[in-house]
């Protein structure tokens, strides 16, 4: 079995970071995506099992979320095509330093993300009256 050198695991790894990165992109994406159309969806059932229109706030509302995460799966993606070719670059050098303000800053977004998902999935809509039947 042959040793890799160290600088092409180094590389190899650097590699695998991005991928992971890319990974969780994708699903930030997704993530996004299911709850824009699923918070759609819910409205429009609602309009046509009770033939009402359901007040939604204009800001907090799951669509405005959905797209919250799309738009920061995207940035991530930049962000970890970015920090890949820094650690390349810092790999040739011989001087890699890693850097915690980006994995912070990235913790702290997805908190305050999931966290504003909490309200909505805790909010209780009264159950809607049943609507009457006109008369001709």
């Amino acid at each position: 079995m042959t040793r890799l050198p160290d600088r092409q695991r180094e590389h190899q790894a650097n590699e695998r970071t991005f991928l992971a990165w890319l990974r969780t992109s994708i699903t930030l994406i997704g993530f996004g995506l299911a709850i824009a159309r699923f918070g759609l969806f819910l409205r429009q059932l609602r309009v046509a099992i009770t033939d009402q229109e359901v007040p939604s706030n204009p800001v907090f509302n799951s669509e405005n979320l959905g797209i919250s995460l799309v738009i920061f799966g995207i940035v991530l993606i930049a962000l970890a095509a970015w920090r890949y070719n820094q650690v390349l670059w810092q790999i040739e050098r011989g001087d890699y330093r890693p850097n915690r303000l980006i994995i912070w800053g990235i913790t702290g977004i997805t908190i305050v993300l999931g966290a504003l998902s909490i309200p909505l999935l805790l909010q209780q809509e009264p159950p809607p009256s049943p609507s009457m039947p006109k008369k001709p």
